[in-house]
């Protein structure tokens, strides 16, 4: 009568080759591969899977073993270095990786044990207490910041905002249809441009009135440019475009 053996289940191929390790008590940095690798098809040969994937890992592990098997007996190949390479250097460091990856699993799945274990009780506090909020020190939380210091810094923000405020598109209201006469604007910028001889560009468009205005000015300065009339500079980039008057 045949007696039915309990196999062990494994995770995969390298935790059955750890076991097969320790079981046998032996150096993970000097495996016996004859040794092992007879156990461990041992071991496959009686395994009851339908399930090919499963399967499949294992026998491409075996495949490796017996492949370390056979260059363990050939002459040991020599590296760069000079040096003899080891055929179970590669199985060796993949079974050191798989073992620290399963001990931190290990140590893992023990603290979200403990932490299952651990109890805490509800906080109770009364309402009154719950609600209170300890006074505020104002002395304490200005410092050495006076009210006069606090209004310069005000006075300083307030300025920057100022500053930022477009001296042109500021003055813009209420949208209007207006009329303007081209001839007497062109007049107009003509004579300002004869008076001045060297004026701004901005002060110029700053004098108008509307936005159909600065337009309209803006066009003037622009045929002024392509007659000749004036000529226009800039030192750098970001500073104010002066116009210079040939206008008799």
């Amino acid at each position: 009568m045949a007696i039915s053996v309990k196999l062990e289940a494994f995770e995969g191929p390298l935790d059955l080759l750890l076991h097969l390790i320790e079981k046998n008590k032996v150096d993970i940095y000097d495996i016996p591969i004859v040794e092992i690798t007879e156990q461990y098809l041992d071991y496959i040969k009686q395994m009851e899977t339908e399930d090919m994937n499963v399967m499949s890992e294992f026998l491409v592990m075996a495949a490796t073993l017996l492949d370390i098997k056979c260059r363990m007996l050939l002459p040991k190949e020599v590296n760069e270095e000079g040096e003899e390479e080891d055929p179970r250097a590669e199985l060796v460091q993949k079974l050191l990786e798989y073992k620290m990856c399963k001990y931190m699993s290990m140590e893992l799945r023990d603290r979200q044990v403990d932490a299952a274990r651990s109890l805490y009780r509800e906080q109770l506090l009364p309402d009154e207490v719950s609600a209170y909020r300890p006074p505020v020190n104002y002395e304490q939380l200005l410092g050495d910041m006076t009210l006069s210091k606090l209004h310069e810094i005000f006075k300083s923000v307030v300025r920057k905002q100022e500053d930022k405020i477009d001296p042109i598109r500021s003055q813009y209201g209420k949208i209007e249809k207006e009329e303007i006469d081209m001839d007497l604007k062109t007049l107009y910028v003509e004579a300002y441009a004869r008076e001045h001889k060297s004026f701004s560009f901005r002060r110029l468009l700053e004098k108008q009135k509307s936005k159909a205005e600065i337009i309209v000015t803006f066009l003037i300065i622009l045929e002024l440019m392509k007659t000749g009339k004036i000529h226009i500079a800039q030192e750098n980039i970001f500073d104010d475009i002066m116009i210079t008057s040939n206008v008799a």
